[in-house]
């Protein structure tokens, strides 16, 4: 086993070019960072999404988990909307995209239960209901959100890593980023943190939470006799998608792989990645063996990157707990289900989403400020949209008004959300 080095190397000083200016510049091309980027776009702002990885999406395409869970409260009732919705109707567009009907949601009809089930679409505990969630291609969504994101007037970049902020007076002027071009700095209005880890509120000295996980990695297969599929006993362990002929293997968690890791850790990341293909590879021949319809079925994809569900949050102006599930908040600004649990709700308070030290750093998605048991809702991907949709427009108000993001006026936030086509409880 290797020891851990205490020697270093200093690096001489080096001038970093300022490759570009922007009002809004959201780190991290998942659904949130779509959101929050698209979102400020729109109103108004210059816009840039800067992606380490060569496609958007994160974890809703490169992670395969291609489920949206989900955008009801569990009693029927739609709470996420806006930018998710919108998403949804373009994907419906091209029949890349699976949902049950308005008149179906909450229905506790059996047949209709099962129907979803099967398509991953109902998961937690019974007694079940029909949800409002969506299956959907990730091959689709990844072009459709290059469509989304460019047709707002978004500045993309691909290919870029940030290591590095520039702060002053308590803002953060500059995010500095590495790729093959070399270092490279971009100058800066606001930033929205959705890189899932909270890197960038690390690099600003903003005080996170770490989690340890037992990884995921999704996979699907192919050339599978779906008549004798769907009559398996195995039929709980994989899911239908959108095209015929494959299935989704929603593979992981802590019965697969021998012990969690700290997703930031890069050698904790290399034995996940190397020991879940080895496992999932063997999954899929146990599938061979031992489920009928899979015995000339192959192997059409691993995720391109393993599903981590928690790595670091961050710890925000207001961390937003489990006894709060259900009770209104006057800064609510996104709102969720949870996936697993019916008639469950959470408010998001823009308090959650802004640091408290950084007057100009907020947060989107899975690495916003919530405690251990609140982000088993809010890192799903709708929420993910939701959380990245607010971050978004309330970055862009934050600037146009000349204030920090704690002073944004919220009920200006709330109606401009509103007026976006977000669901926010009230007027």
């Amino acid at each position: 086993m290797r020891g851990v080095s205490t020697a270093f190397i200093v690096e001489p000083e080096r001038r970093v070019p300022v490759i570009a200016e922007t009002d809004v510049l959201v780190v991290g091309g998942g659904a949130a960072g779509i959101a929050a980027a698209v979102a400020a776009a729109r109103q108004g702002a210059r816009a840039m999404l800067v992606e380490r990885y060569g496609s958007l999406g994160g974890l809703a395409t490169n992670g395969l988990i291609i489920l949206l869970l989900t955008l009801d409260d569990g009693r029927g009732r739609q709470v996420v909307a806006g930018l998710c919705q919108e998403m949804v109707d373009r994907l419906t567009a091209r029949g890349a995209c699976i949902a049950p009907p308005r008149e179906e949601w909450g229905s506790p009809d059996p047949a209709l239960i099962e129907k979803y089930r099967r398509l991953g679409l109902v998961w937690g505990s019974g007694p079940h209901v029909v949800r409002y969630s969506a299956a959907y291609d990730p091959e689709e969504f990844r072009v459709e959100a290059d469509r989304l994101v460019l047709e707002a007037g978004v500045d993309l970049r691909f290919h870029r890593w940030a290591v590095g902020v520039r702060k002053e007076g308590g803002r953060i002027t500059h995010v500095i980023f590495e790729s093959k071009a070399g270092r490279e700095a971009v100058a800066c209005g606001a930033v929205v943190d959705a890189t899932g880890d909270a890197d960038i509120a690390v690099l600003a000295g903003e005080p996170v939470e770490r989690e340890l996980v037992h990884p995921w990695l999704w996979f699907r297969t192919a050339n599978v006799d779906e008549a004798a599929a769907e009559a398996s006993p195995l039929r709980p362990t994989y899911y239908r998608t959108v095209h015929p002929g494959g299935y989704l293997h929603p593979w992981g968690a802590a019965e697969r792989i021998g012990r969690a890791i700290d997703a930031t850790n890069p050698d904790d990341l290399t034995y996940a990645e190397v020991e879940c293909r080895r496992l999932a590879r063997a999954e899929l021949d146990r599938l061979r063996g031992q489920a009928a319809g899979f015995e000339r079925a192959w192997l059409a994809g691993f995720a391109a990157t393993l599903g981590i569900t928690e790595s670091r949050r961050l710890v925000g102006r207001h961390q937003l707990s489990r006894e709060e599930m259900d009770c209104h908040l006057e800064d609510v600004v996104a709102v969720t289900g949870h996936w697993t649990k019916y008639g469950a709700v959470y408010e998001i308070p823009w308090r959650s989403l802004t640091a408290a030290g950084t007057a100009n750093l907020a947060a989107a998605g899975r690495c916003i400020s919530v405690d251990h048991r609140v982000h088993h809702a809010t890192k799903e991907i709708p929420a993910c949209f939701a959380t990245g949709e607010a971050a978004g427009v309330g970055a862009a108000l934050a600037l146009e008004r000349s204030c920090g993001l704690a002073e944004v006026e919220v009920p200006t936030l709330q109606a401009r959300l509103r007026a976006a086509g977000a669901w926010l409880p009230g007027p």
